[in-house]
């Protein structure tokens, strides 16, 4: 074979076409090559950013879409991936309708407190990469046809810190619920109290805790769903103080972080330490649900109350 017929039978398998003994298809073919229009299948393609996503815990790589249809927890390992108030509500009412209250309320710098950078700086940075107002949203909606109030907290905006609004918003949604005579959810994800507002945050601990005696008072149903990762103040306060208390699998849940602690008292720390499933063997916790079943639970639970 010579080499123009060898270039005859590439150029067939390349474009299917039989351009042989056509000097104008070959020109024509060699200016595709030139312009990029053939291409080698060894070219890498361009990903969107944002498509594929990896477990943090087994390294499995699947779809973003694939990941949210399976309620953001890994199809291989069952890890629970953390998510915002916004997806436990799309995952929680029904029909993804909800109302959301009191999001017209913000926080301020009262003590001008600085440390990397002012306080009030840190927030406007916040506000505007963000729709987020502070570190929860409060929203009322269904759940299977049950009448409820759900708190979300949201570990983005500052680390899902305890600070005046957050008090504020909660004890607002205990009046809100006691009025409509609704169960109250608080789905807990938080790294304890805004240093930034000192004892203005400290102070909501004792402000909720005397909202929530007055909803018991109304018997009405409270729950705490606790998330990864839930710690400090709200651990030590409202986070424990449902009627039942819900653990997510795999969740973080203390009042000081185990390294901390590993540091303070000089010993290893059993192997789970901390985990949802350590408290609950240890009887610090209700239930543990998954996710993906939290919504059926709760309708079950609400059922359960009203009987």
């Amino acid at each position: 074979m010579n080499m123009e017929t060898h270039d005859d039978e590439i150029e067939k398998k390349l474009t299917g076409d039989d351009v042989s003994g056509s000097t104008e298809a070959k020109s024509s073919w060699f200016k595709r090559i030139q312009k990029g229009i053939l291409t080698s299948s060894s070219e890498k393609k361009e990903i969107q950013e944002g498509l594929w996503s990896k477990c943090p815990e087994c390294k499995y790589t699947c779809t973003s879409e694939e990941l949210g249809m399976n309620k953001y927890v890994c199809p291989q390992c069952n890890y629970h991936h953390r998510i915002g108030s916004h997806e436990y509500f799309d995952i929680l009412f029904d029909g993804d309708e909800y109302t959301e209250l009191y999001d017209n309320i913000r926080s301020k710098d009262f003590l001008n407190f600085t440390d990397l950078k002012p306080y009030g700086k840190r927030l406007e940075e916040i506000w505007k990469k963000s729709d987020l107002h502070d570190s929860i949203r409060i929203a009322t909606g269904k759940i299977e046809g049950h009448d409820v109030v759900i708190c979300g907290m949201d570990f983005e905006f500052i680390g899902g810190s305890l600070g005046s609004v957050m008090g504020e918003k909660i004890s607002r949604a205990v009046d809100f619920a006691i009025e409509h005579r609704f169960p109250l959810i608080v789905i807990c994800k938080s790294g304890g109290a805004r240093m930034m507002e000192s004892a203005f945050s400290l102070m909501q601990l004792a402000k909720i805790c005397g909202k929530l005696s007055q909803l018991t008072d109304a018997k009405l149903p409270y729950i705490t769903y606790l998330t990864d990762p839930t710690f400090g103040g709200v651990t030590a306060s409202f986070g424990m103080l449902g009627d039942l208390n819900i653990g997510e699998p795999g969740a973080l849940i203390g009042f000081a972080g185990p390294r901390v602690i590993k540091e303070t008292i000089k010993k290893d720390l059993p192997d789970g330490f901390q985990r949802s499933e350590f408290l609950m063997e240890h009887g610090f916790m209700d239930l543990i649900v998954d996710r993906r079943e939290m919504k059926e639970k709760f309708s079950v639970l609400f059922t359960l109350f009203k009987n």
